[in-house]
């Protein structure tokens, strides 16, 4: 324990900063943590007897084989649209990003829709003569395709970063050396990305436990479609609880998988031209062949799913189009956009609380706050009430105490509740776009500030935030877009009064009016591809001008 003095002499306002945000950002984990010790439910006994193996055994069926062929899906495009000229080669690059901007559930029921009988499978097998042929696609090997194809740009983005920076030296290297083409990405290029790899797939990992919306259209029974019927149907809030303990149980051993292969292994990644991942010409069959590589994902994960969408949308658009729909959707933009602006500003502060103040043990304690993303929504969301229906309890009897009259609830129930929910789940999405730019920036401009006599607030709005914008701005757009697609939490903590657009669509597939989802989910999609592509047109044009100023010099 640190003496009183050297802690007195340590200690500066914004120890006390530090500690409150980091109290605020994790308070959510920690009553779950507490929660558990007061036991389950009721139902616990019949649960553990009767379903939560199949919970169990579904879930982790579902991380393995998205996890697998994800990675298949992901590495073999990068891999790709990296190392070979082939056809429409600039455009696979940004294509390839667009199924994340379809949330998992809307591309379910989009697929649920083609292969239902009258759906345009149906139709085109008829066409054939092959009436008979049919496929059911509501079961658990069907959520594992929609999932696969939905979430592979996670793995996508990650390995194909790492490979444009991968030493051609190399792989020349291993070519000379008689090694083939395959030879070469297995035994080089792969064991060297794969720490990106398994960063991305952890991503995929955290987004298929998170799903509620496919694995509940699809009726596959899940540890958070198990926490939800806990919660709403059996109103056991203890027996959701525990069920979400054993979530971070299987989230808590992928995350440490990850660490582990990673190891402290250190990764050095060239950026010089001469010796870059070289692209290498092919013939005209095997272009072909290389072209079906990354037209297969983008096809699956994203123009099946539109287009199936935009038939809806026509045969629905005077139905489902009004006011109220209108209104729907203006209350998603502005939440999300709320929500994604106050992100990204705690996101700041857990970037500069810890530079600023002198504590050594705080210097990390903001790392804590980034645990949210890995944390499933319904089980975010479970965190998120039990302390704030406490604080509105006691908020409601001090009102009544000092002016007689009950205020309701404050913070649970209303957009307040909400947004703090988005803001603990969301943080890490802004936090590494803002991290890396403010590594890049360096300390010297900062420094000289301090030495100068300003403080560190005028030294960050002066310095600092200027140089921050486009970390700012993409941070912003990422949190926004996921906000905008974020289903189990929104469904647990919106205000009753106020309806979201990936609610509303799933209110539809539940009522079965799969059509009439059409408009909310492409508004979702549109929402998301229009900043999506603004973004990646910024990235690639800060790229172009570093490229050119690098031959000018």
């Amino acid at each position: 324990m640190l003496p009183f003095k050297t802690l007195r002499r340590d200690t500066n306002s914004w120890s006390l900063f530090t500690l409150l945000f980091v109290g605020f950002v994790t308070l959510p984990l920690f009553a779950l943590f507490i929660t558990t010790f007061s036991g389950p439910g009721e139902s616990w006994g019949h649960l553990v007897k009767t379903i939560l193996f199949r919970y169990t055994i579904n879930s982790l069926a579902l991380v393995l084989g998205t996890s697998f062929f994800a990675t298949v899906l992901g590495v073999s495009s990068a891999w790709v649209v990296s190392r070979y000229q082939i056809p429409g080669k600039r455009v696979f690059e940004w294509l390839l990003i667009l199924p994340l901007t379809i949330p998992s559930y809307i591309t379910a029921y989009a697929y649920a829709g083609v292969f239902d009988y009258g759906g345009t499978f149906s139709k085109i097998m008829d066409g054939f003569g092959l009436t008979s042929l049919k496929v059911d696609i509501l079961n658990l090997p069907g959520l594992i395709f929609i999932l696969s194809i939905s979430l592979y740009p996670y793995v996508y983005v990650a390995s194909r970063a790492i490979f444009l920076y991968q030493s051609g030296r190399l792989i020349e290297a291993s070519k000379a050396l008689g090694a083939s083409e395959m030879q070469t990405f297995l035994r080089v290029v792969a064991p060297l990305a794969r720490p990106a790899i398994f960063g991305g797939l952890l991503l995929v990992v955290m987004e298929v436990l998170n799903d509620y919306g496919a694995a509940k259209y699809f009726g596959v029974n899940t540890l958070t479609t198990g926490i939800f019927r806990s919660w709403f149907s059996l109103e056991e809030p203890n027996t959701a609880v525990f069920l979400s303990c054993i979530l971070l149980v299987v989230v808590l051993f992928f995350v440490l998988l990850e660490r582990w292969q990673r190891g402290n292994r250190a990764y050095h990644i060239s950026t010089k031209a001469d010796i870059e991942l070289p692209c290498r010409p092919l013939k005209k069959k095997q272009r072909w062949f290389a072209f079906l590589i990354p037209f297969f994902p983008v096809l699956l994960g994203f123009v099946v799913p539109v287009a199936q969408l935009m038939q809806w949308l026509f045969l629905t658009f005077e139905k489902t189009v009004s006011s109220f729909y209108w209104t729907i959707a203006i209350q998603s933009v502005f939440i999300a956009l709320l929500a994604a602006l106050l992100t990204v500003l705690f996101v700041l502060l857990a970037i500069y609380l810890p530079k600023w103040n002198r504590l050594k043990w705080l210097k990390g304690s903001t790392q804590l706050a980034t645990m949210g993303y890995a944390i499933p929504g319904a089980v975010l969301a479970i965190g998120v009430m039990i302390p704030t229906l406490k604080l509105d309890h006691w908020l409601i009897q001090l009102a009544q105490n000092l002016t007689g009259k009950s205020t309701g609830l404050l913070i649970n129930g209303t957009i307040v509740g909400l947004v703090y929910a988005y803001i603990v789940r969301f943080l890490a999405v802004g936090f590494r776009p803002l991290q890396a730019s403010q590594l890049k920036m360096g300390k010297a401009l900062s420094d000289c500030s301090n030495v100068l006599g300003k403080g560190h607030l005028k030294t960050f709005w002066n310095i600092d935030l200027p140089l921050l914008k486009t970390g700012i701005l993409s941070a912003v757009i990422l949190v926004f877009v996921d906000i905008m697609k974020e289903l189990p939490l929104t469904l647990i903590l919106k205000p009753y009064h106020i309806n979201t657009l990936a609610v509303k669509a799933y209110e539809y597939a539940s009522d079965e009016l799969i059509m009439e989802s059409a408009l909310p989910a492409l508004t979702i999609i549109i929402t998301g591809l229009v900043p999506i592509i603004f973004l990646n047109k910024l990235l690639l044009g800060n790229t172009t001008r570093k490229i050119n100023k690098k031959q000018l010099n």
